[in-house]
C-alpha cells in the first residue's frame, strides 16, 4: 500500500509540474503574439497609439446602462399615445384651437361642479355707478352656467381692468355659490382732440370713449400730441382760477412743451414751458385791472417772465392806423391855420 500510495504521488506531482509547464509555454506564446500583434498595428498606423479619453469611457458607460436597462412591460404602447397625445396638443396649439378646446373642457368641469351643487347662484357687486351690472358680468366671464370650483378670479380681474372704465377690480370666490366683484370706476375728466377726433379721457389720460358724447360737453378741452398725459395739470391750475377757467375754450400743448389756451372770443394767451401758475395769476390780474381778456386783441405772449405782449386784431389794428391818420392830419390842419 506504501509502496502504492508513494507511486501515485510520485505520478500526480510529475502531472502537475508538466501542466504547470504547458500552461507556462502556452502562455507566453499567446503573449508573444499579441506584442507582434500589437506591433504590427502600430507599424501599420500613422498615428501612435493613444490611450482613450474620459469623454470615450463615458460614452461606453452610458451604452452598457443603455443596454442593460429594463423596458416595463407594455411600454411602447404607452409611448405610442403619448407620441399622439402630444402630437394633437401641437396641432390645436398651431391652428389656434386651443381657446375653444380650453372652453369646452371648462364647460364640462362647470357642469360636473355645478351637479354637486357648486354653481354661481348669486354675484355682489359694488361700486359700479357708469356700467351697469350685465356688462361688468359680461366683461369678468360669469354667465348662469359658472361654477364656484373652477371660476378663475385673477383671469377675471384681468378683464374687468381692461374695460376702460374700470381703474381697479377685487373678484373673491365664497364658497359654495356667491362671488363678490368689487370695482372702482375712473371719472370722466377731460376732453382731448387729436388727428381730429375728440375722446373722452379720464385724469391719467386713459381713453374712455372713443367719441365725443353728448354727456360730456361740458368738460374742458385738451388738444395735441401728449396732452392727454398732462391734462390733470393744465385743468387743475385753470380751475384754480374760475374767470380764466370759464374763458377757455380749449387748451392746446405745442409741441408737446408748453400750453396756449384758446379763449372763446378767439384771443390766444401763449404760456412759457415753466412757471405756469406765475403767468395764469398775471393774467387773472391783467384782466381784473385792465379786462385783459375782453380786449380787441389777437394775442396775449406770457412766454417771457415779467413781460407781456398783445397783438391788436386786423379789425382793432385798422382803426387804430385809422386813428394815427386822424390825429396826424388834424395836426397839420393846425399847423396850417396858425
Amino acid at each position: 500500500m506504501d509502496g502504492v500510495g508513494r507511486l501515485a504521488g510520485s505520478l500526480i506531482a510529475r502531472l502537475d509540474r508538466a501542466g504547470a509547464d504547458a500552461l507556462l509555454r502556452v502562455h507566453r506564446i499567446l503573449l508573444a503574439r499579441y506584442r507582434r500583434s500589437l506591433a504590427e498595428a502600430q507599424a501599420a498606423s500613422d498615428e501612435p497609439y493613444s490611450r482613450p479619453s474620459a469623454w470615450d469611457f463615458w460614452l461606453r458607460r452610458l451604452s452598457v446602462r443603455i443596454a442593460n436597462l429594463h423596458i416595463p412591460r407594455h411600454a411602447g404602447i404607452y409611448a405610442t399615445v403619448a407620441l399622439m397625445a402630444a402630437t394633437g396638443l401641437y396641432g390645436i396649439q398651431r391652428g389656434g384651437h386651443w381657446p375653444a378646446v380650453n372652453g369646452a373642457l371648462l364647460a364640462f368641469g362647470d357642469d360636473m361642479a355645478n351637479a354637486a351643487g357648486l354653481q354661481v347662484r348669486a354675484v355682489r357687486l359694488t361700486g359700479n355707478t357708469k356700467l351697469s351690472q350685465p356688462e361688468i358680468l359680461e366683461a369678468a366671464g360669469i354667465g348662469p352656467n359658472t361654477s364656484v370650483l373652477f371660476f378663475d378670479p385673477d383671469a377675471a380681474r384681468t378683464r374687468l381692468t381692461a374695460n376702460p372704465w374700470i381703474a381697479e377690480a377685487t373678484v373673491q370666490k365664497l364658497y359654495p355659490d356667491q362671488l363678490l366683484v368689487e370695482i372702482v370706476e375712473r371719472e370722466a375728466f377731460a376732453l382731448w382732440q387729436r388727428d381730429g377726433k375728440i375722446a373722452v379721457i379720464a385724469a391719467d389720460g386713459t381713453v374712455i370713449v372713443d367719441q365725443l358724447d353728448s354727456r360730456f360737453q361740458h368738460l374742458p378741452l385738451v388738444v395735441g400730441a401728449g396732452a392727454e398725459k398732462r391734462v390733470q395739470e393744465i385743468v387743475g391750475l385753470m380751475n384754480a382760477r374760475p374767470t380764466i377757467a370759464s374763458a377757455v375754450r380749449a387748451a392746446v400743448l405745442v409741441a408737446e412743451r408748453r400750453w396756449t389756451l384758446v379763449l372763446k372770443n378767439g384771443i390766444d394767451v401763449r404760456l412759457p414751458d415753466t412757471d405756469v401758475e406765475g403767468a395764469l395769476a398775471t393774467l387773472a390780474r391783467l384782466d381784473a385791472e385792465k379786462k385783459l381778456m375782453t380786449r380787441d386783441v389777437s394775442m396775449i405772449d406770457l412766454r417771457v417772465p415779467g413781460r407781456v405782449t398783445v397783438r391788436l386784431s386786423d379789425e382793432a389794428f385798422r382803426a387804430h392806423e385809422a386813428a394815427i391818420k386822424e390825429r396826424q392830419r388834424a395836426r397839420r390842419r393846425a399847423g396850417t391855420a396858425t
